[in-house]
């Protein structure tokens, strides 16, 4: 048994009722989304989308999938999301966005739950453009949890800010401390 096996079977089993939950992603696809990316997943995220499905389980059903077809745009698709946050080299702007941090997860509004594949234990982090003063995006960054399976347990056992009430809000967070360095 992996680090994960157990937490990914509790996640399927809470999921498995979810109309949202979509079919588990093939190893040939998560290595095209990875080559796409420009790096790995976390492994315990690469390991959720193999293993419980490509998107629509965790909190309130609504982990983005991890990509989608065609018509897919940067509001449904964990690839596409992080792609086309990313500006292009070379271009003049204040925008920029972490290497390696995924939106997984959107909460409205522009704010997104996202993890820190660069992290050895995935932090969650929790993007809230509405939060920034001027163009300072550090401003805009949180700890939601210190690790994606922390996360994970958290929504399980319907504690703290993933129970029955919804997702929560950035008040009580930490800021990001990686936040100026990585952007």
């Amino acid at each position: 048994m992996n680090d994960f096996e157990e937490l990914i079977n509790r996640v399927a089993v809470a999921s498995a009722a979810s109309d949202l939950l979509q079919p588990p992603v093939s190893a040939a696809e998560l290595d095209a989304a990875q080559r796409t990316l420009g790096f790995r997943l976390h492994p315990l995220l690469a390991a959720l989308y193999r293993g419980v499905g490509n998107g629509g389980f965790g909190p309130a059903g609504s982990v983005l999938p991890l990509s989608g077809g065609p018509e897919a745009d940067w509001e449904t698709s964990v690839v596409k999301g992080y792609v086309d946050r990313i500006p292009p080299e070379g271009s003049e702007t204040w925008w920029s966005w972490p290497e390696g941090v995924v939106p997984v997860l959107d909460r409205g509004c522009a704010v997104f739950t996202c993890v820190d594949c660069h992290s050895d234990d995935g932090t969650v982090l929790l993007f809230d453009p509405h939060t920034i003063s001027g163009q300072d995006l550090s401003k805009a960054w949180f700890v939601d949890a210190g690790s994606l399976a922390e996360w994970l347990e958290t929504w399980l056992d319907g504690r703290g800010r993933y129970g029955e009430d919804g997702l929560g809000d950035v008040f009580g967070l930490s800021p990001w401390a990686d936040a100026t360095a990585r952007l």
